[in-house]
């Protein structure tokens, strides 16, 4: 039913929105008079009606470059295997360059994989990149089956085959867990394409330390629950019409209501900016904001089994967690050197919960484990920004050519 209202309000909204952009591009007709104060402000108001909108298809990376070695290389993205549910996309360079093959696993919790843009940049410098791009289930027919934890798990052993032996990984946000879980079932199987690195930034491994508001919002509730509340059946006409979904405009009303105050003013400073011709700052805000109202729908299978395994009955760090139908033990994970990246101030992530996988790892010698706590970063400075690139990076680097 939720599905249903939210379709309706987007189609009833849309000629406003068509509207308002008719009249915003008739501004250079104008001249001077756009320039008055009131015209302005009519202008800004305009703009942010434009907006007043979510996307639900992927943004492009738009990297076409990076520095390499002192040269330019051309980038090009490929996709280099493709599933039901997502595809392994290359950032292919154009020069021929050894350099360790490295998997970025993105979150699939409402977003899409161009969140981690900047990391992919950074680590292009070093790297042959590639990322798992999830896709947005409401485009997924019901003929494709289920996507789970499990198939989860699945789809990361068949990316690492795909690359085939001495590929890395490195995982941000909720998929740790699972990264975690691929390897120690990819370790106990003694399988040739083993992860020789495993980096784990900001995931939620152990949720029974430090607990933060998304934890608590986790618990408070039966899974049940969710069930009930969150879950909705994706409308006809959509190519997925008929699955079951959380609905990616349900997840980001719940990361909105978590800091209201900071979207309302971000919007405010946004009108700001318009009114007085700021341009730059304001695309500084838009860009963000592009992004973070491009949404998809996670399988209700994914996002339950989720919820409850990783978040409610902490099944890993237990030592509960089965992969089908075969226990999952970490300590099988002995050749896979491991770094966990924590930041100061996640209020997402606690430190503590990301670290706990070396506890999971006993048999894991002291010279392939490594921590990084780092100081004045919340959760999404972990994997982006000043400190990501210069103080985060380096660590990540180091420990990934410590294993070639």
């Amino acid at each position: 039913m939720w599905y249903h209202i939210y379709e309706a309000q987007m189609q009833a909204s849309a000629p406003f929105r068509a509207a308002a952009l008719a009249a915003l591009q008739m501004r250079p007709a104008l001249n001077g008079a756009a320039e008055t104060p009131f015209a302005r402000q009519l202008m800004a108001t305009l703009e942010m009606a434009t907006r007043a909108k979510l996307t639900h298809e992927s943004l492009p990376f738009g990297i076409t470059s990076v520095m390499v070695e002192g040269k330019e290389a051309f980038i090009k993205e490929e996709t280099s295997l493709d599933l039901p549910f997502g595809r392994l996309l290359h950032f292919k360079k154009d020069i021929d360059v050894a350099q360790p093959k490295v998997v970025i696993v993105a979150p699939l919790s409402g977003h899409f994989a161009t969140l981690l843009r900047n990391t992919v940049k950074t680590m292009l410098q070093d790297h042959d990149v590639y990322i798992t791009d999830w896709k947005n289930a409401r485009n997924v027919p019901l003929t494709m089956g289920r996507f789970g934890f499990e198939e989860y798990v699945d789809y990361l052993i068949k990316f690492m085959e795909h690359l085939g032996p001495g590929a890395h990984i490195v995982a941000v946000c909720q998929p740790c867990v699972q990264a975690m879980v691929a390897t120690a079932v990819m370790a106990e199987q003694k399988h040739k394409c083993e992860p020789r690195s495993l980096t784990l930034m900001a995931g939620p491994i152990d949720c029974r330390i430090n607990p933060t508001q998304v934890n608590t919002l986790a618990t408070d509730n039966p899974i049940e629950w969710f069930r009930n509340n969150l879950i909705s059946t994706v409308p006809f006409p959509l190519p997925g019409w008929g699955r079951r979904v959380y609905p990616g405009f349900m997840q980001l009303a719940a990361f909105m209501s978590m800091n209201p105050e900071r979207h309302v003013d971000a919007h405010k400073n946004l009108f700001k900016h318009l009114v007085e011709g700021e341009a730059d700052e304001a695309e500084k805000i838009k860009t963000f904001y592009d992004e973070y109202f491009a949404v998809l729908d996670l399988s209700e299978e994914f996002y339950l089994e989720t919820v409850a395994w990783v978040f409610q009955e902490m099944r890993l760090p237990l030592g509960r967690l089965k992969h089908r139908g075969q226990p999952v033990d970490c300590s099988k994970i002995t050749r896979t050197a491991l770094l966990t990246v924590e930041g100061e101030r996640d209020d997402i992530c606690a430190v503590g919960q990301t670290s706990a996988a070396h506890e999971l790892t006993p048999k894991l010698r002291p010279h392939l484990r490594s921590h990084h706590l780092q100081s004045g970063v919340g959760h999404y400075g972990v994997f982006s920004g000043k400190k990501w690139e210069r103080e985060i990076y380096p660590t990540v680097r180091s420990v990934i050519l410590s294993m070639e």
